[in-house]
């Protein structure tokens, strides 16, 4: 990645120098609301009320009527949805949370600690300086706590695994950590997940250790151990969490605003499931289990093998996504997960050439993962997921068509009267403004720019998934070498393409068809 050491120097002091900010108290109100951002806000909630005041309300045009009724209809269910996200996280942190953190910090302090913590981590030619900081991370916290623990790395390489003995030598002489490296033998994150399992259950781990999951991008933010362990001991029941993120992105500022904006909805999506006492992900970034769980048999080939059986592509493997196949596994069990949210970890975002295709490809892949769970998670049913889950697993189904109707019947409403279109645009502005209201208190610091790019993030998002609905043995994962899933030759791959390609086309047709029924653009067929 770099030329030279100088490089490799700048870099390195620039990270550890972005992580002491972040991990540092939030910005004060007034820091987080400088004047400057008060100005555009203030400039841009003036330009909003200026459109709605001076352009022409056509909302009301008696050929558009049902349009309206529809857009309203849908608008009041959608947002309806997000702000009762937004009750149920204000429960959360308010009402359920501050109970369990005191609950854990009177364990924590009167000395419990697990018998031995696993942390399992994979890597593959990661940037020397993003390694070094994530082990020290984990070092530091090792030593400070006084917890035993052994340390899983799951390399392809060589070159991961001089980097990390290198630095254990030197900074971790007095930290109670045995390192244990795994070289994977067969391509792909799951396979070297897969085999440090096996090394861990032949090591005799006990059913109630702790085992952290975590990526080589992965840095622990201040006491991440000592907010998280304790749960355990403090709620026999629970059986996994997983913890709040943050965001260092190396690449075009607007990516770090998309993502940063990602990780703001993820705060408040993640308190509300865990109010529920479940999640819709157990992050491969950083979450902990009881290794009861992650080393029985069951555990280990879903992870190495998981797979979908598919009446077109056939008897397919998933590539990534061995996050929601171990959130699977235990929700299939109606096991209780949790979230932490005072529990910060930074992923390390390297961008390397184009940040729109970078973007698309993470769609992809998050799209791809979530359908490929979706549908055997809602088949559990609402007594073993519990009925908000399994609904919000139902929501992200329906959210995906639901999000093109707006933009559908706004242009349908273009070659009728131009001016509705523009009151429309004026509406999606407004809406995401509010929207943004309630995720600018999840963020570190507002940023303006999420309005515009939330839109764009939902249209995407929902484009992306439309194709992969019908396309799920479609992967391609560029981490750990560049992997992409067998696309298939002969005719057999010919007509199955094919025909993936006949049901995208006629389901867009069809919701084109509904919506343009339901609007009043053609007459109901008799």
């Amino acid at each position: 990645m770099y030329r030279d050491r100088h490089e490799e120097y700048v870099f390195a002091k620039d990270l550890n120098a972005r992580l002491r900010e972040y991990s540092g108290p939030r910005p004060s109100l007034w820091d987080r609301w400088r004047p400057d951002r008060v100005v555009t806000m203030a400039a841009l909630l003036i330009l909003i009320f200026a459109a709605l005041i001076l352009m022409p309300n056509h909302f009301f045009n008696p050929e558009l009527r049902s349009v309206t009724l529809m857009l309203g209809a849908l608008g009041l269910w959608r947002f309806g949805w997000w702000f009762n996200h937004a009750i149920r996280a204000e429960l959360y942190a308010r009402g359920m949370w501050p109970d369990m953190r005191k609950a854990a910090d009177r364990i924590w302090d009167a000395g419990w600690r697990p018998r031995r913590l696993h942390i399992q981590m994979t890597t593959y030619k990661e940037n020397v300086a993003i390694t070094r900081v994530v082990i020290g991370s984990i070092v530091d916290q090792v030593r400070r706590e006084g917890i035993p623990t052994t340390l899983w790395i799951g390399t392809g390489h060589p070159y991961d695994e001089e980097v990390i003995r290198e630095y254990l030598e030197t900074h971790a002489q007095d930290a109670d950590i045995d390192v244990t490296f795994v070289r994977q033998n067969q391509p792909g994150k799951r396979m070297a997940i897969g085999l440090i399992l096996r090394g861990m259950a032949r090591y005799v781990t006990d059913p109630d250790d702790l085992v952290i999951f975590m990526d080589g991008d992965a840095a622990y933010g201040p006491d991440v151990m000592r907010k998280c362990l304790p749960l355990f001991a403090a709620d026999p029941e629970l059986q996994a969490l997983t913890t709040n993120e943050e965001v260092i992105c190396y690449g075009p500022e607007w990516v770090q605003s998309w993502l940063s904006m990602r990780f703001a909805q993820r705060r408040l999506a993640m308190q509300s499931h865990a109010f529920s006492e479940k999640v819709l992900t157990l992050t491969g970034r950083m979450s902990v289990f009881r290794a009861k769980h992650i080393i029985s048999e069951k555990f280990v080939r879903t992870i190495e093998a998981d797979h979908l059986d598919h009446w077109l592509w056939g008897r397919f493997r998933f590539l990534s996504g061995d996050d929601k196949s171990s959130w699977y596994h235990l929700l299939s069990h109606g096991s209780k997960m949790t979230y932490v949210p005072d529990a910060m970890v930074y992923t390390i975002e390297v961008i390397e050439g184009s940040g729109w295709t970078r973007m698309v490809e993470n769609f992809r892949r998050w799209s791809g993962n979530m359908l490929r769970n979706g549908a055997r998670a809602i088949a559990l049913g609402p007594r073993t997921c519990g009925f908000f889950i399994w609904w919000c697993l139902i929501d992200q189904r329906l959210a995906i068509w639901t999000m093109m109707v707006g933009p559908a019947l706004a242009l349908m409403a273009l070659s009728i009267d131009p001016i509705y279109f523009i009151n429309v645009i004026i509406w999606v502005v407004a809406s995401r403004i509010l929207l943004c209201s309630f995720l600018f208190r999840y963020a570190r610091e507002p940023d303006l720019k999420w309005p515009f790019i939330l839109y764009v993030n939902q249209i995407l998002n929902a484009c992306v998934k439309i194709f992969m609905i019908f396309h799920l043995s479609k992967q391609k994962w560029a981490n750990r070498g560049n992997q992409t899933s067998k696309a298939g030759t002969g005719r057999v791959a010919q007509m199955q393409n094919g025909i993936a390609k006949f049901q995208l086309y006629t389901a867009v047709a069809t919701f084109l068809t509904i919506v343009a029924i339901m609007a009043g653009y053609l007459p109901m067929p008799i």
